[in-house]
């Protein structure tokens, strides 16, 4: 806004007719020039998501930064992915049949009302709206955030601008107070009100004689019927609850227990965290969530624990939730208030009737036109068309977590996602949906959960036996020239020429590249696309271990779409199916062969590849299913005289590849099986295939199957946190990928084998914690014993510690070499770069950052308890 401060009523009208006049250039926008905004902005967003999360947590002393991170990453990249195809522009549909026409017009200049508890992720969301539409937006920050909303409307405003954008298409008042917001809401210049905020601000907004849309109070109630997955209903409710630290308006407020199974429910809520507070604990937290009539804000976005002690009681730390147990519904009883924060009431039903009256009573209380919850068999229509006929709520969710599913698109993917929930008539609202694009009417809708489907992709030919290459490769008669990917090894030791020869066999023209060295960066890259833009092939073989293959993957996305912004499809997504940058399908120009020499990497069969940027030496893990090849060729011919080395480093990789996958919220039938098989391959054949060599040809064979069936695994149920650990400590310390994998799995291993996690990771299919049961199941693949979970888990960490020694790998970061004053200088960067690495989302426990120095600094060690 070159530097033009709004801290008084004179510069806020001079902003207001800028942005107006900004806003008008807008609105001669074309589509494609609006698209292309859109995607800048939301590019820039999501980049920033994590200093903006920091920000708004140091600035507002409320949440949790790793949440607010959650939030800034959903309101760019789904919201991106949502409307990215949305038409906004002129005739956006037409009937020439009827002779119907719909044309779409802006309205203008938005005020745009910023909340404390939301303040990035809120202007993220509105300010990229308002760009899809054509419109200009003013933003009204909360005093006690200013300064992180601020941050967040100059950083989509600066990326807009980049893209064409008018430079002063978003505007917003430096040094909020009462006076300039009534201004801005009331100036004639202002079309149209987005209001998020306390009931008063959106009262006021109301109130304004302006088109507004806004939301209501949350007293969001859920219910729990004697039909329902009680360890589904408790983790859900407890990962709502807990996310930011309950500041969510949908969040959870009441839980609603049917009498039959009440005390089961009660049970499970503890076994997962929560703390139910006896009658003098429950007297003085009340008198903590409520003063003088009014929620208290110092504990709006506090831990259970610190408002444990601001009530001057004693909990342990880890407690995630406060919870009283009450019978009274009014404005008498404490814990019927919107608490925001995470202390929650608990009522018990005498049946589903009283219990749908209790919900009711709570709604038309204090959160009238919100979110409802019911958790119930899913066949139970009636029950569900009972509770959605009854309640006045514009989201009535069912078998879903409130925070997350009030939102849409993470539990029903045919729900709008949106930050501005609209409450209807019912909240003062003038509408009932998340703000969209049409609100006039109120619409209740019944978002009964529909997830996703799920997939399993893998090369469309696998090719496997001893000497399988010769007859694979012949499938390529009629190609005319292939580009071969390999290293300097491979291609001074004359093993290139069983590909060659067949080549030369089928009168297949080929280049050589035998530049890529261990850990491929981008200028290789750039190095090879020289040769292959002028050879033009029409087939790359990729010829080695992990480094050729992937190196060669992203040779030919480089070929096929030479305008990829690689820093782009290197970001981070939230879901492979909703990224903002894609990848095309390739294969109009090249086919891919996939050809592994290691056993490890599984590279030949998945859609990842790991590149390092020249500057940072930062590895980036790209994924998109293109880039998977279009035939993988396993010939244990190349394994036999692979050295001891890189056989202990590339099997204990794909060890953790199988384990990790296993145990994904992204975890399938279909990935469960090969994941199995390979454990169960690598147990028995690594310490063969690591002592004996060439002279166990078995070993090596079953050993080069399992890097491939664990890769078939991971390709599709993604990986964890030992491999988002081990990507960043492998650069930072130059540690071979699979031994850096070694040093961490133990203590990843317990740290995820929890039914009581922190955070539980998001993903619909994901219902419970369930990862030690799970490692148990690995347990007893192996043969292993146990009585229990816990015994099998012991002996699991045992068996995976016994099989490092017996191939000489090291058991902590400090026994590998490490320096300790090397490792804890650069221990805050490992965390971060961890914790935004791309395999972190599939873990089954959604990690703090606190807990992966934890793992880390055991790690180095050698600490597994």
């Amino acid at each position: 806004m070159d530097n033009f401060i709004v801290d008084n009523t004179k510069s806020l009208k001079g902003l207001i007719l800028r942005v107006k006049k900004a806003q008008e250039i807008y609105a001669t926008f074309t589509q494609d020039q609006v698209d292309s905004i859109f995607k800048a902005a939301a590019l820039a967003a999501n980049k920033a998501r994590i200093p903006l999360a920091k920000m708004a947590v140091e600035e507002t002393g409320m949440g949790i930064v790793e949440d607010k991170v959650i939030k800034n990453h959903f309101a760019s990249e789904y919201i991106y992915n949502k409307h990215k195809d949305a038409l906004t522009c002129g005739i956006i549909s037409e009937d020439k049949a009827n002779g119907i026409k719909i044309v779409a017009d802006p309205v203008g200049v938005i005020a745009g009302i910023v909340p404390t508890t939301n303040p990035t992720s809120t202007a993220i969301f509105k300010s990229l709206i308002t760009l899809k539409t054509r419109n200009g937006i003013i933003f009204s920050p909360h005093p006690r955030s200013k300064k992180s909303t601020v941050e967040a409307a100059k950083i989509v405003l600066a990326a807009a601008v980049k893209a064409g954008a008018p430079k002063d298409i978003i505007g917003w008042i430096d040094i909020p107070s009462l006076e300039l917001t009534n201004l801005l809401i009331t100036d004639q210049n202002v079309a149209t009100i987005l209001a998020t905020g306390g009931p008063a601000m959106v009262k006021a907004a109301y109130s304004s004689g302006k088109p507004a849309l806004g939301v209501g109070a949350g007293n969001t109630p859920a219910i729990i019927d004697e039909t329902a997955d009680i360890q589904m209903a408790a983790s859900y409710i407890l990962m709502s609850k807990t996310f930011d630290n309950g500041m969510i308006c949908a969040s959870e407020q009441s839980i609603i227990i049917i009498k039959d199974v009440y005390k089961k429910v009660v049970d499970e809520l503890v076994l997962r965290g929560a703390y139910i507070l006896n009658k003098n604990e429950k007297i003085k937290v009340a008198k903590t969530i409520v003063i003088n009539g009014k929620l208290n804000s110092q504990i709006v976005g506090q831990s259970a624990y610190k408002i444990a002690q601001l009530s001057g009681i004693r909990v342990p730390e880890d407690v995630k939730i406060l919870a009283g147990e009450v019978s009274d519904i009014s404005l008498n009883e404490a814990f019927a208030y919107e608490k925001l924060s995470p202390v929650i009431a608990i009522y018990k039903a005498e049946n589903f009737e009283d219990a749908v009256e209790k919900a009711y009573k709570l709604v038309e209380l204090a959160g009238a036109g919100h979110t409802s919850v019911l958790y119930t068999d899913a066949r139970k229509q009636d029950r569900i068309n009972i509770f959605a006929e009854k309640l006045h709520t514009g989201r009535v969710l069912i078998n879903t977590p409130s925070s997350q599913g009030a939102i849409g698109d993470l539990y029903n993917f045919k729900l709008e996602p949106s930050l501005t929930l609209g409450c209807g008539s019912w909240g003062g609202n003038a509408v009932s949906e998340n703000i969209g694009v049409r609100h006039l009417l109120n619409y209740k809708t019944v978002a009964q959960r529909r997830e996703n489907m799920l997939w399993f992709r893998v090369p469309p030919k696998i090719y496997f036996k001893r000497g399988a290459t010769d007859l694979a490769l012949r499938e390529l008669v009629g190609k005319k020239r292939a580009f071969i990917v390999t290293d300097r090894f491979l291609f001074d030791s004359g093993v290139i020429y069983s590909i060659t020869k067949v080549l030369e066999d089928i009168k297949v023209g080929y280049q050589i590249f035998f530049d890529v060295k261990p850990e491929p960066t981008l200028s290789t890259i750039d190095e090879a696309l020289l040769i292959i833009n002028v050879y033009q092939p029409d087939v790359i073989i990729a010829f080695g271990g992990g480094s050729p293959i992937d190196a060669a993957k992203i040779m030919w996305l480089m070929y096929e779409y030479p305008d990829t912004n690689f820093q782009d499809i290197a970001m981070r997504f939230m879901d492979i199916r909703k990224r903002i940058c894609d990848i095309s399908e390739l294969g109009e120009k090249a086919q891919m062969v996939a050809i592994p020499t290691t056993s490890g990497t599984g590279s030949e069969v998945t859609p990842f590849a790991v590149i390092r940027e020249d500057s940072t030496h930062i590895k980036y893990p790209i994924a998109d299913y293109s880039l998977t090849p279009n035939m993988a060729i396993i010939d244990p011919n190349f394994v036999d005289s692979m050295p001891k080395n890189l056989c202990a480093a590339s099997g204990i990789d794909a060890l953790t590849h199988a384990i990790e996958a296993y145990v994904s919220v992204l975890a399938t039938n279909f990935t469960n099986s090969p994941a199995l098989e390979a454990m169960k391959l690598i147990f028995r054949y690594l310490p063969r295939s690591y002592e004996y060599g060439i002279n166990d040809p078995v070993a090596r064979e079953k050993m080069h199957y399992a890097s491939t069936l664990a890769g078939m695994a991971f390709a599709n149920a993604f990986l964890g946190v030992c491999h988002s650990i081990a990507h960043k400590l492998g650069t930072a310390f130059s540690i071979p990928h699979g031994i850096a994998n070694a040093l961490i799995i133990n203590q990843v291993i317990r740290y995820n084998a929890t039914d009581r996690p922190k955070k539980q990771a998001i993903f619909p299919q994901y219902k419970f914690p369930n990862v030690k049961a799970k490692y148990g199941q690995i347990a007893d693949e192996l043969n292993l014993g146990g009585k229990n979970d816990d015994e099998k888990l012991e002996l699991l960490i045992n068996a995976i510690t016994k099989l490092k020694k017996d191939i000489n790998l090291p058991l902590s970061i400090k026994e590998y070499g490490i320096e300790e004053k090397s490792f804890y200088n650069n221990l805050d960067k490992l965390v971060e770069q961890a914790f935004d690495d791309q395999c972190t989302g599939a873990n089954p426990v959604y990690p703090l950052m606190e807990d992966l120095r934890s793992i880390l600094i055991k790690a180095y060690n050698g600490q597994v308890r």
